[in-house]
């Protein structure tokens, strides 16, 4: 049998979400200023030079993606920004479907927004399940690399997925593969051994002069096997949740939306000179 429900639910939490937060139609890129991020205004402090930018995963947006992650951030001092990326024409709210390339086109553009409002040289980015994996394009083959610092991601699709076997299963149907590559380019995108998985990762995961840190779950059910979040180059931590905490029962959407011992972990990695031990009482951090 299919595992369908656990695939689908990283879309029915998005979903939950989204009903949870604000009206259809209400959210919106700059709608979080009580929370302070989005804030254009902001400038970086001495402590924390580098602005942060959240890049969402597959399914989600800029705004509820990080109703947790943001806050924690700024709480922290960070300047912090987030963008919509992937759209598809009448499909709201969910995005993270349009073409991978044209997705880290979006990201450059904003970016360089967000260096010309702050005034910084770099920026540092943090991105979940797609997010994480989508600005290795930008940084490889988009000049992102002279731009950003540091790359985090939380349970990214860094080498595809095979989608708990269902991608194995698509050469058995004939047709769905082309429909897939049709309908949502960006979930083609992510099959282990798509033309743009090998792209990406032909000639190496990583560029010189930015540091890179994965943060796995091994309850993960979409990034499957759970190890292919992993990068393999210089300047690479990678790291597994449950070796932090053995009691963290996280999986793929949890990771990003709710967890604060990745959190930890990921601002550990935005500051390394004065990182703390994460551990299973980081959660009260």
């Amino acid at each position: 049998m299919l595992p369908w429900r656990r695939l689908l639910r990283p879309l029915a939490v998005l979903t939950l979400a989204t009903a949870l937060v604000a009206p259809a139609g209400a959210v919106q890129a700059a709608s979080a200023p009580s929370s302070g991020w989005n804030n254009w205004s902001c400038k970086p402090s001495a402590a924390h030079p580098r602005p942060v930018v959240l890049v969402h995963g597959t399914f989600g947006n800029s705004v509820d993606n990080w109703l947790g992650l943001a806050p924690y951030l700024v709480h922290r001092g960070y300047c912090v920004y987030s963008l919509d990326y992937g759209q598809l024409p009448g499909v709201p709210l969910f995005n993270g479907l349009g073409p991978i390339d044209k997705s880290a086109g979006q990201l450059s553009v904003f970016v360089d927004k967000v260096l010309a409002s702050t005034g910084a040289a770099e920026t540092d980015l943090i991105g979940h399940s797609q997010g994480g994996m989508m600005p290795r394009y930008y940084l490889k083959f988009l000049g992102g690399a002279a731009k950003v610092n540091a790359l985090v991601g939380l349970a990214p699709d860094n080498h595809g997925t095979d989608l708990n076997g269902l991608a194995q299963l698509l050469p058995y149907f004939p047709g769905a593969e082309d429909l897939i590559s049709a309908a949502t380019p960006g979930l083609a995108d992510q099959i282990a051994g798509s033309a743009f998985q090998n792209k990406l990762n032909a000639g190496g995961d990583t560029v010189p002069g930015v540091t890179y840190t994965v943060i796995a779950t091994q309850y993960d059910e979409v990034v499957t096997p759970y190890r292919s979040a992993f990068l393999d180059g210089p300047a690479v931590r990678n790291v597994v949740l449950q070796d932090l905490c053995v009691l963290d029962l996280s999986e793929h959407v949890a990771i990003g939306l709710t967890d604060r011992i990745a959190w930890h972990e990921a601002a550990n990695a935005l500051d390394p000179a004065h990182a703390e031990r994460t551990t299973c009482v980081s959660v009260f951090d």
